[in-house]
């Protein structure tokens, strides 16, 4: 039987941190110009997965 393969879709929007996982948030691409610069510097940052999304996001990155 052949090895099964992470999710590359996952593995490029998640990063392991100690406390779970982290991802970047949406709404920041395009369209900026109507959002309020205090809107834009608070979605710079990465924000961490909800403890619910981890199982999910567990079996995604499991090789």
């Amino acid at each position: 039987m052949p090895k099964m393969k992470a999710k590359s879709s996952a593995s490029k929007r998640f990063k392991k941190t100690a406390n779970g996982y982290k991802h970047k948030q949406s709404f920041t691409s395009h369209i900026l110009t109507k959002k309020s610069t205090k809107r834009k510097r608070h979605l710079r940052p990465m924000a961490q997965v909800a403890k619910c999304d981890v199982p999910l996001i567990n079996r995604m990155l499991a090789c």
